[in-house]
């Protein structure tokens, strides 16, 4: 189906169909669980080896909780710092490096691939920008350098 909106011709298939948060700052009528079941139940996960936004979709999908932090009033990060299970890198960061090293990878092999260079300038900024706001924060310690002939 197609329809006209300033002249330009618009199909079906451009918006934002996404899940909204809830908006109620107190934890759902519904929830089963409580603060201490939802804390171990971080824990757990975490000893597992999910990362914080896995242990998220994991507490959504399998467990019913929407959000943690009407529940126990602080997010999964904090739970986790409180428990002693530390994160060594951010998971955002960690996850640019990845791809960073992906795309050298591929690089290695198609030389001649402009867009992958160029991508590979604006993802490694990024790591930088993010980097020095995570050494600024006290998140990774100061002396922090991203070096990437050392990380592949």
């Amino acid at each position: 189906m197609r329809y006209h909106y300033w002249g330009i011709t618009m199909t079906n298939r451009t918006g934002k169909s996404q899940s909204i948060r809830p908006v109620s700052k107190r934890p759902p009528l519904w929830l089963t669980y409580g603060g201490d079941e939802v804390e171990a139940i971080i824990i757990k996960l975490a000893r597992e080896g999910n990362s914080p936004s896995k242990i998220g979709a994991l507490l959504r999908d399998q467990y019913g909780i929407p959000l943690t932090k009407p529940v126990l009033g602080e997010g999964i990060r904090s739970v986790l710092k409180q428990a002693d299970i530390e994160i060594e890198m951010p998971e955002d960061l960690s996850n640019l490096i990845d791809k960073a090293t992906r795309i050298r990878r591929h690089l290695s092999k198609n030389r001649s691939d402009q867009d992958n260079k160029n991508s590979l300038e604006i993802i490694e900024s990024r790591i930088r920008r993010l980097s020095k706001y995570y050494c600024r924060k006290g998140v990774l310690p100061s002396d922090w350098k991203y070096v990437p002939k050392t990380i592949i």
